[in-house]
């Protein structure tokens, strides 16, 4: 049996002082005799990666000793709980080690044919989506991922990856093997379809207009902005401006109004989450600059890092709060995130199944 350790400063999100007890891999708030004093500091419930991807890079599926590089660099950061947002690689096996973040997994994206990042996806055409949506609803833990729209080469822009119909079926077939569904979609022109056909979740959202923000209100359909990701967009536009003058002026104009669509979703009570976009382009350990960009384009700090911790954990079914006999995975910080979000660079301690792992 492990030493119990005793971790004190205030704990977020309602910034009580306490003292904290580890031992056996969860949290007692009752003393424990002999308890060795470990790490004092402001302390924040295991930080949730909304939006990540273990297992690839710019070419497709890494192998097993490259996936663990990465797992570490989100743990490092204070990333213990990983919802994966589709990988081509098997990273299953995540799940049998303890010094790597919790992993949920949407198993491999889903495409149209020839519409989507080469070897990232299984691609398919309409009447195979429900078919490979129930397999990855099998095979993964309770989410599958879809990619909404993409450029079509033949219309020059944006367009929906599969008609209304079939995302329709696909979404059922999911909910029917217990799964969630998620999609990324950069345009507007998916999602209404998408949210009548009972999605529970819409990644980045840039297309997104007032009455598809208020159909995703009333449906409880969460949004995870990837706003450090949006700051790619005038790459995207730029690469494309010569064959593709339609998707260069639609991509700059989601650029252009991120902020006001991202902040319309906050202030119609849509639940936004952190997400990296670890994988691919995007390099992993940095959850802390998510929520430094969200903040940073107006929501709260409070509403951001709980974001990224507290609400984004209840959201996926784990314990919010560092309460009697939770799972003991929790960041120490020397200073109040709240009042300098820089800290969140800078973890003094990160606690994963009761073990000091960083």
């Amino acid at each position: 049996m492990a030493a119990a350790l005793r971790f004190s400063g205030p704990v977020l999100p309602d910034g009580e002082p306490r003292d904290l007890y580890v031992v056996d891999g969860a949290i007692t708030l009752e003393p424990v005799a002999g308890a060795e004093r470990a790490v004092d500091g402001w302390i924040v419930p295991g930080l949730v990666d909304a939006h990540c991807h273990l297992g690839l890079d710019d070419d497709g599926a890494i192998s097993d000793e490259a996936t663990e590089e990465q797992a570490v660099l989100d743990r490092d950061a204070g990333a213990l709980l990983i919802r994966d947002c589709g990988s081509a690689a098997d990273t299953a096996w995540v799940h049998e080690r303890e010094d790597l973040p919790r992993l949920i997994r949407a198993g491999r994206h889903i495409a149209r044919t020839k519409r989507y990042i080469r070897n990232y996806a299984h691609e398919v055409e309409p009447a195979e989506l429900a078919t490979y949506v129930a397999q990855e609803a099998q095979r993964g833990d309770g989410w599958v991922k879809l990619v909404g729209d993409w450029i079509s080469r033949e219309d020059g822009d944006l367009r929906p990856s599969f008609p209304p119909e079939a995302f329709a079926e696909a979404i059922a077939a999911a909910h029917e093997h217990g799964a969630k569904v998620t999609a990324h979609c950069f345009g507007h022109e998916v999602l209404t379809g998408l949210i009548e056909a009972g999605i529970d979740c819409i990644e980045h959202g840039t297309g997104l207009q007032l009455d598809q923000i208020e159909a995703m209100a009333a449906r409880d359909v969460a949004l995870v902005p990837t706003v450090m990701q949006l700051d790619k967009f005038p790459g995207y536009a730029a690469a494309g401006r010569e064959k593709f003058p339609d998707y260069t002026s639609t991509m700059t104009d989601l650029y252009v109004r991120r902020r006001d669509t991202i902040m319309a979703a906050y202030d119609a009570g849509i639940a936004l989450y952190a997400g990296s976009d670890g994988g691919g382009i995007s390099r992993h350990g940095n959850l802390a600059g998510e929520v430094i960009a969200m903040v940073a384009l107006g929501l709260p700090a409070e509403y951001a890092l709980g974001a990224a911790s507290w609400r984004a954990r209840d959201w996926l079914g784990w314990n919010a709060t560092l309460d009697e006999g939770a799972p003991a995975d929790f960041v120490v910080y020397d200073a109040n995130p709240l009042e300098d979000l820089s800290v969140l660079l800078r973890p003094a301690c990160v606690v994963l199944r009761g073990r000091v792992v960083a």
